[in-house]
Formats: structure tokens, sequence, C-alpha cells
């Protein structure tokens, strides 16, 4: 996908204060077992045509206003992917900015975990 310039160096400015992790770790941590938290932010009809196993959807448009009810501890991880991981980065300085100290964006989004053959559900 081809993104605009300022929305490019908006991210990049934030990029730096984010963590980030990859489409294979969260991979390898649900073989594992892990229990974590995987937030969806794209748009609703993007949720509905395929998402990571285990997934919970919280688009961009209602994370900020909804994020508090489903997890009003500021500690939990929370593991964030769009579609390439750009929207996540966005949605993850707005955690931050809300206060919460464990938001982690998914580098690859559910294009990078495709491209990877690994298993969606729908």
């Amino acid at each position: 996908m081809h993104h605009n310039p300022r929305f490019l160096a908006l991210v990049d400015g934030i990029r730096s204060g984010i963590t980030e992790t990859d489409v294979h770790q969260i991979k390898r941590w649900q073989d594992e077992g892990r229990t974590f938290h995987l937030i969806d932010v794209r748009e609703e009809s993007e949720w509905a045509k395929g998402h990571l196993p285990g997934a919970r959807y919280l688009g961009r448009g209602v994370i900020e206003r909804d994020i508090e009810t489903q997890f009003p501890d500021l500690e939990t991880e929370l593991y964030l992917y769009c579609g390439g991981g750009f929207r996540s980065i966005l949605a993850a300085d707005n955690l931050q900015q809300m206060g919460y100290r464990k938001v982690i964006s998914v580098d690859g989004g559910f294009r990078g975990w495709c491209d990877a053959g690994y298993p969606v559900e729908s």
C-alpha cells in the first residue's frame, strides 16, 4: 500500500516513543500458549474479512473511548495491530498519552501475518 508523505512523517515522528514487536513473535507466543491481549485497530470492515486468532476488535475510531472499560488497569500489556503497522503506532501513542504504560505495536500487522502464511480467523 502506498502511504502519503505527511502520514509517514507523522508515524515516523512517533515511532521512536513506541515499543514494537513483530508478527513472528506474536505467533511464537500463541504457539507457546502465552496469554496476552491482542487488539485489532483496523476498520470494522477489515476485521470482518479476517483477523489474527485470539484478537479483539477495538478500531481506531473507538479505542480511546472504549479502552478503559475493557482494560482499566494501566499496566495491562496491550499488543495493537493494524494492516501494516502504521495505524497501530498512532493508536499506541494515544493510549500512552492516556496513561497506559505497556502498549506495543505489532510491526507488519495483518499483511505481515498473512504474508507469513499464519492462520486467520473470520
